[in-house]
Formats: structure tokens, C-alpha cells, sequence
């Protein structure tokens, strides 16, 4: 990857669509993630979308959109994890984390109470995120055991949360 100076994140711009959808169509072998990012991009629900790129080319991406935690007796503002990806060729360094780690300080600046994740526990638990079942949350879909995972960006504030997280209807395709 070089040197760190030539890596930036940043906010996705118009332009890098084209790009960011070939990245997550490679990344992912098909085309339903860069189908689900269009969709959150429609109907106006990505939080955060954010790019990574090492000298200029677009080579990492996450995004954050809005999730619901049902009943949600405390008001709690939380967001899903979906999708991350990062170009086979940069994987290994540290990209994705850092891609994740930059998603989730800008989801506390602007007040977001938890995060939640479903993909490899062993990858995102480096990250600080738990299982989500010892927290007393389900996932309205269907996960092997400890990949739906939770992360407070708010310290305390799923204290006596508990009950089903619903992510954004752009991803009922998945349901």
C-alpha cells in the first residue's frame, strides 16, 4: 500500500459510482451490494458512504445506514454496518479496519447511539463490535451464530435495550 500519506478517506462523490459500484460487484462476485447501494443512495437512506483511495484510485468502501431497534423504549439512533469491501489486491493491510474505524467515529460526531454488523465475528470483534444476542438484540434476518454483532457508540446506552434490529427496507432483497 506504500506510503500512509497516499491513502485518504473521504465522503463518496457522484463521480466515483461507476468505480464504487465495479468495486463491490468484484468484491462480492455479483452485483446485489452495488444494487443495494444504489437503492440506499434512492431513497436518500446512506448515513455515511465512504470511500478509501491509495494514489487517487478508489480501492475500499463502507457504508452506514439507518437501523431501527424494535421496541426502542429509549429513542436509540443506530446504524448497520453494510456493505464494506475493499479491492482483493489491498486486502490484508489494515484498509477495511480503517475504512470502519473512520464510518463509526463520524456515526458518534453526529450522535448515533450504537452500530450493528453482520459478517465474521472474529474480523469485527477486533474492531470492538460483540455479539448482539448477549446484548439482548436479534436480527430480523437470519445469521450464523455471532455473525450479527453490536458495538455501543455511546458508552451505556443499550443498557436494558433489548428486541429486534430492522435494517433499511433497501435491504428486504436480502430477506
Amino acid at each position: 500500500m506504500g506510503n500512509e500519506s497516499t491513502i485518504r478517506i473521504e465522503s463518496e462523490r457522484a463521480i466515483d459510482r461507476v468505480a464504487l459500484s465495479a468495486l463491490l460487484i468484484g468484491a462480492f462476485e455479483g452485483a446485489a451490494e452495488a444494487r443495494l447501494v444504489d437503492e440506499l443512495r434512492r431513497q436518500a437512506a446512506l448515513t455515511l458512504s465512504l470511500v478509501a483511495r491509495v494514489d487517487g484510485q478508489l480501492v475500499g468502501y463502507v457504508a452506514l445506514s439507518p437501523v431501527t431497534l424494535e421496541p426502542n423504549v429509549g429513542g436509540l439512533r443506530g446504524v448497520g454496518l453494510a456493505p464494506l469491501a475493499v479491492l482483493s489486491a489491498q486486502r490484508k493491510r489494515g484498509l477495511g479496519a480503517r475504512l470502519v474505524e473512520a464510518a463509526l467515529a463520524r456515526a458518534r460526531a453526529l450522535g448515533f447511539d450504537f452500530a450493528v454488523v453482520l459478517g465474521d465475528p472474529a474480523y469485527y470483534g477486533r474492531l470492538g463490535f460483540t455479539r448482539a444476542d448477549t446484548r439482548g438484540l436479534a436480527c430480523v434476518f437470519s445469521a450464523p451464530p455471532g455473525a450479527f454483532q453490536v458495538l455501543e457508540l455511546r458508552a451505556g446506552a443499550l443498557d436494558g435495550a433489548r428486541g429486534l434490529v430492522r435494517y433499511h427496507r433497501a435491504f428486504d432483497v436480502f430477506a
